[in-house]
């Protein structure tokens, strides 16, 4: 028997094939597109690339993952399609503002902390947790490895992307000590308390409490300071506005009525197009015109770079200004 110690990547390979096993001949439903010999070749590459079992990934992917119809109807109509004021029904509730009270209350301790270290206000982060699993209450019934296996092999509209979170989920696991079987979460394979997808747990999620492993699945305090510093490393700027009401001239011209998130004007050059924000804002700060359905009439706000950053969190203005509304609710709720 060889008595050498086994390198970090070798024992990421022999915990990944500890985790899996075989469960029976290769078997696709009707209605599942994928081909085995795509699951192979993509087994294969994945193991080359990251010194993993291709056997193993390939039984889990063939035998074990399931190509589920339901998720490819989910990502098909996701919530962000609605209207403004429609959307804004789904996450601005008195309950949704009670309990995020009470869960800044209840980890006031730790959400103190990461804004120490991070930058970001208490009431942001528990908003985030607020939109994305009612503050850990709903985390996902999909298992994380048939949701990204399904969208990256039967959804071509963005089978790249998802073919890049299966890679990470999979090295994700082997890393992390995790059964790659095992993690529930959304349509779209975001996983945990906060909703990380596979890419971003492995590149901003931390510690937060210093007990030696980044867990995201049970760990509030991980959680917390792991959106703290997904925030921070996207370039949160601590103390700066985010977005405020705007009153808009009857004709905006066209420069201003562009569709992207990032800001690409000043607020002077807002202004000075007959854009009035509601609340004064520096000249030279970076901005753009956000108009929302608001039923009857459009809401109009201008957004700045921390608006933005909220938005490569999910790339949603609806969201982002939902996360926005959230938190300022619950700030205005604080005893």
């Amino acid at each position: 028997m060889n008595s050498q110690p086994h390198s970090p990547k070798r024992l990421a390979a022999l915990l990944l094939v500890s985790l899996l096993v075989t469960t029976g001949c290769t078997s696709f439903a009707a209605d599942d597109p994928t081909r085995g010999e795509d699951l192979r070749a993509f087994a294969q590459t994945v193991a080359a690339r990251h010194d993993l079992d291709g056997e193993a990934i390939e039984r889990l992917l063939i035998d074990d993952a399931r190509h589920q119809p339901d998720i490819i109807e989910a990502i098909s109509r996701p919530a962000e399609a609605l209207p403004w004021h429609r959307y804004r029904e789904i996450f601005l509730t008195e309950a949704r503002i009670r309990d995020g009270v009470a869960f800044r209350q209840r980890h006031a301790d730790t959400l103190a902390a990461a804004e120490a270290r991070y930058g970001v206000p208490p009431a942001v982060i528990t908003a985030i947790i607020g939109v994305e699993t009612f503050y850990g209450r709903y985390r996902g019934r999909h298992r994380v490895i048939d949701a990204l296996r399904t969208l990256g092999f039967g959804y071509p509209p963005r089978a790249d992307f998802f073919r890049s979170e299966l890679e990470a989920f999979l090295v994700l696991a082997a890393e992390e000590n995790l059964d790659p079987r095992e993690p529930l979460g959304s349509y779209a394979g975001a996983m945990g308390i906060p909703q990380f997808i596979s890419s971003s747990y492995r590149a901003y999620a931390v510690d937060f409490d210093d007990d030696g492993q980044r867990d995201l699945f049970t760990n509030t305090a991980d959680a917390i300071g792991s959106v703290g510093n997904y925030f921070a490393r996207h370039g949160w700027e601590p103390g700066a506005p985010v977005a405020v009401p705007a009153r808009v001239a009857a004709e905006l011209p066209a420069p201003f009525r562009y569709t992207s998130l990032e800001p690409r004007h000043r607020v002077h050059e807002l202004t000075a197009a007959g854009v009035r924000p509601d609340t004064p804002l520096p000249s030279e700060a970076e901005a753009r015109l956000l108009q929302l359905d608001a039923g009857a009439r459009h809401e109009h706000w201008v957004t700045l770079r921390n608006f933005y950053v909220i938005t490569r969190y999910n790339h949603s203005p609806l969201y982002a200004m939902a996360v926005h509304q959230l938190a300022g609710a619950i700030d205005g709720a604080m005893p």
